[in-house]
């Protein structure tokens, strides 16, 4: 039994509850590793991204899951079908969540980017990119951020899974780390993993898991 405080005192505040954040990156399609596909319409999973997405759904058994929510893009709403099935839950499109807009580079084969100089650029000094016609990297964390805070900020010390992008989760998990944008590429997102981000008003968030594809979720908030 907790002790009144003194008289002329105030209670102490209680800590605040974390809000856990998911972010999952969308399974593979029949051109992950080859091409820039970015907002081009009618991209699905292969049978690989249908079982990643499976996966992903048996993953998350035993966490109780307040909100889901997904890039409206084809193949990050077929990875969230899975899980929303299994746990009767709506899926909400969120448009902050959409892959980085690649404008005149949208459906370019990487092999003939990666000759190119700017290639460079995208690689080592990303921060000072922007696409083509399309978005800078900076743009594009500012955006995914801010989705971020705002559906942590509607789903206080819940658990909020978002399925997205790797470009946009490689950002927010450099934002949360306190990287530099520039260093953005030696983080690895592969299709169908989780990661995992600890959010508490007022204080850093908290980078608990990155790029998993394996083990079970459930650990990650104790009943």
């Amino acid at each position: 039994m907790t002790a009144a405080p003194p008289p002329g005192h105030p209670a102490p505040a209680p800590d605040p509850q974390d809000t856990l954040l998911l972010l999952v990156r969308h399974g593979a399609t029949p051109t992950t590793g080859m091409v820039l596909p970015g907002h081009a319409p009618g991209l699905h999973l292969s049978d690989r991204g249908r079982d990643q997405a499976a996966r992903v759904a048996e993953r998350l058994d035993g966490l109780p899951l307040d909100g889901l929510y997904s890039s409206p893009l084809e193949r990050a709403r077929e990875t969230a079908a899975p899980t929303a099935a299994r746990r009767g839950l709506e899926v909400r499109e969120h448009a902050g969540l959409i892959e980085c807009d690649f404008g005149d580079w949208t459906g370019a084969a990487l092999a003939d980017l990666a000759v190119l100089p700017q290639w460079q650029t995208v690689q080592h000094n990303p921060s000072a990119f922007r696409f083509p016609n399309g978005e800078s990297f900076v743009q594009m964390q500012a955006r995914v951020v801010g989705a971020l805070e705002a559906l942590c900020a509607a789903n206080p010390g819940g658990v909020v899974v978002c399925f997205s992008h790797a470009d946009p989760i490689k950002a927010a998990l450099a934002h949360a780390l306190g990287t530099h944008l520039d260093l953005l590429q030696r983080i690895v997102v592969s299709p169908g993993s989780v990661s995992a981000i600890s959010f508490v008003a007022g204080r850093a968030p908290a980078v608990l898991l990155v790029n998993s594809t394996a083990e079970p979720l459930s650990g990650l908030r104790v009943p």
